[in-house]
């Protein structure tokens, strides 16, 4: 249905795409991954309007194929007084009234014909959106979200992630031939995205999300789509393998740099040996030799494998903090309560000691964002935050502590830097480099402030942090590396977040809203609770024995052992088969 030749593009400060190539195919459920600022949104414009942009290569869109749309920010109508099967329901209610104002309109006319056809026309057009069974397809489609019981509410009373859901079934049931989504998962709890993830796989028609949440990766596509350093790599099958075929690739690939770099090696030792020859030797045919050796070790180099898929610059965050502290309470917060149009949490307590690592766990709209603001803030009677503390914050609302009118770098400097110099050097670990430094950050992607929002709470060297969302928007890479750096921190971290594996791979413990107050869980009961709701039972055992293969072969290829590193290859794909 729509076929990408050979398409480049690029900003007056940024290319980026360079001759890249792929189809979307009927009945196709297909992920668009790629790092932070890689361009996947802007590709998603053209695919919708290519009008508006000035590109090379060819475009070709089946004239009759329909696409629906529905963004990541997706912002709510508080206007809005439809009820939420009105809103889902809104194109069917619509052709409705339009057949019943004809059959008024034909009872009086004398002039029927054209009112005939404007009929038939309308009544096929009822049927083709399956219009006598509209309800029903309605009522299956909200039973299958867990939203049955919203039927009949207003569409403003809907929390963002509520909303984001009734968003999806309304274009599904508009049936376009191809339905785009941009992030549908970002800011949804853990039901919410469980019910997304339904959606998607109940879904009979063609499908192209951008996503780095890997709960959906691993369970809702056959098609994967990778765009990374101007470049797409298309691969037909699941995330799960198609990070097994990147791994074998990247085996193969570091064997080659191996005997490549070793040859080389051998090279310039033998350009050496030439050279201290040619000092005291300058015999015209030891020169000749000596320039034929140097080129071939400038083609040597050359050739050296470029990998745009697998040799991804993962960022380098590090949280490192001035003042380490023993084992005492950092965070108090005792008989708190909140509330807006009705309370939110009443008469909570807990303690944060300055090691623990704590994830705040709870459905949309029950106040956690705003128990963790008024941590930061620090005037709440009922918070106390030790004076040996410093803390830093990240904002889901990325607005809040990012300036959207400074560049970059003038960012950095607001933050205590003193020269341009220092803040290349600094953001270079996080994948700003070059001219992107100078761009405005409203300019970013979502991924690209989260990352310069973590850029600013490490470089504050708090020893307590305070972390809404923070893998919201950040491609897998980015994921990874922040666990890695929870991982290491030495101080205490509260964290917000609905992704599963971030809590489950960086957290001590969870706290759980329920019933307007928090209690604590262990990180061995709240695996059990989630995989017990949305798992089969088998599959914790087996994903935790992949990631000890995983790891296994990470340090075979730390140690080049190649051999070990194809063994535990095959291991792992056994393991693969049973996820």
């Amino acid at each position: 249905m729509i076929k990408v030749e050979n398409l480049s593009f690029s900003f007056p400060q940024k290319e980026l795409y360079n001759n890249v190539s792929f189809t979307l195919e009927e009945a196709q459920h297909c992920a668009f991954i790629g790092t932070s600022g890689s361009g996947k949104s802007t590709l998603i414009d053209i695919l919708m309007d290519p009008e508006r942009y000035l590109f090379d290569g060819k475009l070709e869109i089946d004239p009759d194929c329909t696409i629906g749309y529905v963004s990541q920010f997706s912002e709510l109508d508080d206007t809005k007084e439809t009820t939420v099967f009105e809103y889902i329901g809104e194109r069917f209610v619509k052709v409705q009234k339009e057949i019943e104002a004809i059959c008024i309109e034909m009872e009086t006319s004398s002039d029927i014909e054209p009112l005939l056809e404007k009929y038939q026309l309308a009544l096929d057009a009822f049927d083709a959106m399956g219009g006598d069974d509209y309800e029903s397809i309605i009522h299956k489609q909200l039973n299958l979200a867990n939203l049955m019981k919203r039927r009949d509410n207003k569409v403003s009373d809907l929390s963002g992630g509520e909303f984001k859901l009734v968003q999806v079934m309304k274009e599904m049931l508009n049936h376009p031939d191809l339905l785009i989504m941009d992030e549908p998962d970002v800011f949804l709890d853990f039901e919410n995205l469980n019910a997304l993830k339904k959606l998607i796989n109940a879904h009979k028609g063609m499908l192209l999300v951008v996503t780095h949440n890997r709960y959906l990766l691993n369970h809702c596509f056959n098609k994967i789509i990778h765009l990374e350093n101007m470049e797409i790599q298309e691969f037909d099958g699941r995330y799960i393998e198609y990070n097994f075929s990147l791994l074998q690739t990247k085996i193969e690939m570091q064997e080659l740099a191996v005997a490549e770099q070793e040859e080389i090696e051998r090279n310039e030792n033998t350009i050496n040996n030439l050279r201290v020859i040619a000092t005291y030797n300058s015999d015209a045919a030891r020169g000749r030799a000596l320039k034929a050796r140097v080129t071939f070790q400038e083609r040597l180099i050359a050739r050296r494998i470029k990998a745009p898929f697998v040799a991804i610059k993962q960022p380098n965050i590090r949280f490192d903090i001035d003042n380490e502290m023993d084992d005492t309470v950092v965070v108090n917060v005792n008989n708190y309560s909140v509330a807006y149009d009705e309370l939110l949490l009443d008469k909570v307590s807990f303690e944060i000691k300055s090691t623990d690592k704590v994830a705040i766990i709870g459905s949309n709209g029950t106040g956690k964002t705003t128990l963790l603001r008024d941590i930061f803030n620090n005037k709440h009677d009922a918070i106390e935050i030790n004076a040996d503390v410093k803390v830093a914050y990240l904002s889901q609302l990325q607005g809040e502590m990012l300036n959207d009118s400074n560049t970059i770098l003038e960012e950095f400097i607001d933050a205590g830097f003193k020269t341009y110099d220092e803040i290349r050097s600094y953001l270079s670990n996080y994948g700003f480099e070059g001219e992107i430094v100078n761009q405005k950050i409203q300019s970013l992607s979502g991924g690209e402030k989260n990352t310069l929002q973590l850029a600013k709470v490490s470089a504050s060297k708090a020893n307590v942090l305070l972390l809404d969302e923070p893998t919201s928007h950040l491609d897998t890479y980015t994921q990874l590396a922040l666990e890695k750096a929870v991982e290491q921190f030495k101080g205490a971290i509260l964290m917000i977040s609905h992704d599963f594996y971030s809590v489950v791979n960086g957290m001590d413990y969870v706290l759980i809203i329920e019933d307007k107050t928090i209690r604590k869980m262990s990180m061995r009961k709240f695996r059990q609770m989630i995989y017990a709701s949305h798992f089969d039972k088998d599959y914790l055992e087996t994903e935790q024995k992949k990631k000890s293969v995983e790891m296994k072969i990470e340090l075979a290829l730390k140690d080049t052992n190649f051999e070990l590193a194809k063994g535990l290859v095959d291991e792992l794909e056994e393991l693969i088969k049973l996820l």
